[in-house]
């Protein structure tokens, strides 16, 4: 499989380049993936997906922040990982073409009876703390379900009701941009995209241990100085084309963890 550039959408999607990508006029370019062999034309030329992802929001409960961004990473892992999602399996024909393209993600957001239909289509629905994500299958760009495209896009904000726990040292942690401010949506997407450059960085091996112990991995803000070493260390960095929210520029390093989900590239102190 040949991954493709990481393409920023509407709001509430997002597109990073791998630690060593660039990014040029359609859109930011992945060099994180097994293969990058296409050149970006092809790639624009090549039919587009995107992977839907629909977080479920009750206006009277709504889940804590952290836990949806964890929760939406963990929900990409889970679908890169079914195993429908490869070889022969009923998914893995559009996997291959979203990731032949322009790899783009959407946030949308429903409750109560949307929910429910959005949870009766064929995907993967992974639970948190507080958050439920449903993840599908990828989809052609303009040929989303009806259950899913009235669905909103922009706008989803959440909170932390109290303040998340300091990341552990055995999973691996997606770092923000402290300098940035997104919405939950659009950040949902970054970590999500965090978590596909850092899978694709792993040997079958370690795929296989992250996987079975459920991929733990923890999301939080660096600090300035923190950052800064991040972004230079050679770890996967998610570089956002500046479409909606936000400039262009770093969003997102993943950092490999003790146990699980090691990672090539430097460790800036500590955590």
């Amino acid at each position: 499989m040949s991954p493709g550039p990481l393409a920023e959408g509407p709001a509430g999607s997002a597109g990073p380049t791998g630690s060593a990508g660039s990014t040029g006029p359609a859109g930011p370019t992945a060099s994180a993936g097994p293969t990058a062999s296409a050149r970006p034309a092809d790639r624009d030329a090549a039919p587009q997906y995107v992977l839907p992802l629909v977080l479920h929001l009750e206006k009277t409960d709504p889940p804590a922040r952290t836990d949806a961004l964890r929760t939406a990473a963990r929900a990409v892992l889970t679908i890169l990982a079914d195993e429908r999602s490869t070889g022969e399996g009923e998914w893995a024909r559009a996997m291959r073409d979203w990731e032949d393209a322009r790899i783009r993600k959407v946030v949308r957001r429903a409750r109560g009876a949307e929910w429910r239909k959005a949870a009766a289509l064929p995907g993967i629905t992974v639970t948190g703390g507080s958050a439920e994500v449903r993840v599908y299958p990828p989809i052609p760009l303009d040929g989303w379900p009806k259950e899913l495209a009235k669905l909103q896009v922009s706008g989803t904000d959440l909170d932390d009701p109290e303040p998340p726990a300091a990341p552990g040292p055995e999973g691996p942690v997606l770092w923000l941009n402290p300098e940035l401010e997104m919405s939950a949506g659009k950040t949902m997407a970054q970590v999500g995209h965090g978590a596909q450059l850092a899978w694709w960085e792993l040997s079958e091996t370690d795929r296989k241990a992250w996987r079975e112990a459920g991929f733990p991995l923890s999301v939080a803000t660096a600090a300035p100085d923190r950052w800064r070493a991040l972004v230079t260390s050679g770890l996967p960095v998610v570089r956002d084309a500046g479409f909606t929210e936000i400039a262009p520029g770093p969003t997102v390093v993943a950092e490999g963890g003790e146990r699980f989900c090691p990672l090539p590239g430097g460790r800036p102190g500590s955590r």
